[in-house]
């Protein structure tokens, strides 16, 4: 197992660990349901979303930064 395929698998788990985690999240905007008045102006920040939110973001940087390091090829001999 080389170096690619490692990076490979875990450019893999980004990628399905930030589609559980985008789900996760809790929705920000009211959609039709703020037209009633029935949205709420001033909500907390609860400590669990900021957490979600560092991760979603950490695992985002991976992703993408895996992303140009797999997609450009810099990794790979050449012959």
């Amino acid at each position: 197992m080389n170096i690619v395929s490692v990076l490979q698998i875990i450019w893999s788990l980004s990628a399905f660990g930030l589609v559980v985690l985008v789900l996760l999240h809790s929705p920000k905007g009211d959609g039709i349901g703020g037209i009633g008045g029935q949205a709420q102006l001033f909500t907390s920040a609860k400590s669990a979303e900021t957490t979600l939110n560092r991760i979603t973001w950490g695992l985002c940087i991976v992703f993408m930064g895996l992303t140009v390091i797999l997609s450009a090829g810099w990794l790979t001999p050449k012959l």
